[in-house]
């Protein structure tokens, strides 16, 4: 950030300021973070039983706005040199240090991103992007300000500082964006169908169906819900058995960091043609189908036997109405 200062001062150009100003953002937006960081690691307690991880999404959440907030003084900045353009001073020595800023920027967000990524934390990705978001600005920069010299056209700095703007401005929406997601535990359809891969490949035909399955995140730590579809003729001790060999395989597969909860429901004659138990006394027809698992599916409400059903007889009450109308033409 100072050396971008420098690099200003040393050449008067307004796009070089504009980025000076967006690493200011970075530096504030991550002491922020770190301080989020520290607060989401805590355990759970009696006034967090689900842990402090949702702390994250305000800290991506303030890094978004702040950035939001820079776009616009940049923009205004740039637009006043558009119309009052400003000769530029020792732009190639300028040119030459924003290059290796960059260069260290561009290390450091590739890094953070890894690491986030690795660790499942928001803030650290966040972060890594703001910072990338820094290296591109400056690639920008570094590109218009080199036509300026190549053209003479100094009105163009002025025209580089607005379209930094415009590109950190989209931004910080979607870190606001993401925030807001995040909060109001919209739907993650990566991690959706991620668990329900996993589910699919460990199916027990005693496991008759799965269904409402929900997941949403908080810090590192995801949480599941489900209905898990038994034969009713088994024991608690055998349904929980079964439950707990289910929410075993989810929690090994996210190494620990996850929590599941499963409500276990017991089948009903509707379930029959999805049931693939062979051996069943209470069996009231044959197994016509077996439903496949994945995303879709298992995030539906109410069992396959069910929703199978009722989409026969909204078939059989389309083919009648369908045949009605032909009577009366």
């Amino acid at each position: 950030m100072v050396a971008k200062f420098y690099v200003y001062r040393l050449t008067q150009s307004s796009a070089i300021l504009s980025d000076a100003l967006e690493s200011i953002i970075n530096i504030v937006a991550s002491a922020f973070a770190l301080a989020s960081i520290l607060f989401a690691a805590r355990p759970p307690d009696e006034s967090h039983p689900y842990g402090h991880g949702k702390i994250e999404y305000f800290s991506a959440g303030f890094e978004g706005a702040l950035i939001i907030f820079a776009s616009f003084g940049i923009f205004k900045f740039g637009l006043s040199r558009i119309i009052n353009p400003q000769e530029l001073s020792y732009l190639r020595d300028g040119l030459l240090m924003l290059l290796g800023i960059s260069i260290i920027n561009l290390i450091v967000g590739i890094a953070l991103i890894r690491v986030g990524k690795h660790t499942s934390s928001l803030i650290l990705v966040a972060d890594g992007k703001h910072v990338l978001t820094d290296v591109s600005t400056s690639g920008g920069v570094l590109f218009g300000l080199y036509l300026v010299q190549l053209t003479g056209w100094h009105w163009m700095d002025g025209a580089v500082a607005c379209a930094v703007g415009v590109n950190i401005l989209f931004t910080g929406g979607k870190l606001v964006r993401d925030s807001f997601a995040g909060l109001m535990h919209a739907s993650d359809p990566g991690l959706l169908k991620e668990v329900s891969s996993v589910l699919a490949q460990h199916r027990k035909d005693t496991w008759i169906d799965i269904h409402e399955l929900r997941a949403w995140r908080s810090g590192n730590h995801i949480y599941f819900d489900l209905h898990l579809i038994l034969p009713r003729d088994f024991t608690l001790e055998k349904a929980h058995s079964e439950s707990k060999k289910l929410e075993n395989i989810i929690i090994k597969y996210f190494e620990g960091k996850a929590s599941v909860l499963i409500h276990m429901d017991p089948c009903i004659n509707p379930d029959c043609p999805v049931c693939s138990q062979r051996l069943c006394e209470m069996r009231t027809e044959e197994m016509k189908d077996k439903i496949s698992w994945d995303r879709k599916t298992l995030t539906l409400k109410g069992g396959a036997g069910e929703r199978l059903i009722n989409d026969q007889k909204n078939s059989n009450k389309k083919k009648a109405e369908g045949e009605r109308l032909k009577t009366e033409d």
